[in-house]
């Protein structure tokens, strides 16, 4: 099809242990929910970054036809602990080019960016829980305005009310979504 946002075939990366993943092939269309399941240690997070570039493979192709951003990764993309919400949001609006000179404008452009996120402004990093690093990232991603959004463990330290909440809010975003679970997660 010529609107997929997203095309992996024969997908694969090897380390000197073995295979992380092999044989890959997926497809995702503009506004999909697409799970990658699978206990700790399978290999979801590689294979999530993988598909997002930012994890080298050793066999097979990924063509992404639309911008991708990055969600929640521990590890890779996770808050940081001495930045406040908006703080964060300021600083990818600058990082990106999208920010006023002016402090108070560039303020008032980052809260207007998180409008309909519930979290508290001043909220640091370091004090975020499971679900508000989850939303903070997805709001951070959302700044680029991408085609596709890549978010891992998705159903981590959240109960089940929160894993709801996740997911509506991934869907709003717009943007195909990519997440890993252990558990396949209805979207």
């Amino acid at each position: 099809m010529a609107d997929e946002v997203l095309v992996a075939e024969g997908l694969g990366a090897r380390t000197r242990r073995g295979w992380v993943f092999r044989d890959v092939d997926l497809v995702v269309e503009p506004g999909e929910f697409v799970t990658l399941s699978g206990a700790s240690g399978s290999g979801r997070t590689s294979l999530l970054l993988a598909l997002a570039g930012h994890f080298r493979t050793s066999e097979g192709t990924v063509r992404r036809t639309a911008k991708g951003a990055l969600g929640y990764v521990a590890g890779v993309n996770a808050p940081e602990p001495g930045l406040s919400v908006v703080e964060h949001v300021e600083e990818r609006l600058v990082l990106l080019g999208r920010a006023s000179w002016s402090p108070p404008k560039r303020r008032r452009q980052a809260l207007e960016r998180l409008q309909g996120v519930h979290l508290k402004p001043e909220t640091l990093g370091r004090d975020l829980d499971p679900l508000g690093a989850q939303l903070l990232c997805l709001a951070l991603a959302r700044v680029n305005e991408p085609g596709i959004i890549f978010a891992d463990d998705v159903d981590s330290g959240l109960s089940e009310v929160e894993r709801e909440t996740l997911v509506a809010a991934l869907r709003e975003s717009g943007a195909a979504v990519v997440v890993t679970a252990r558990e396949e997660v209805a979207a």
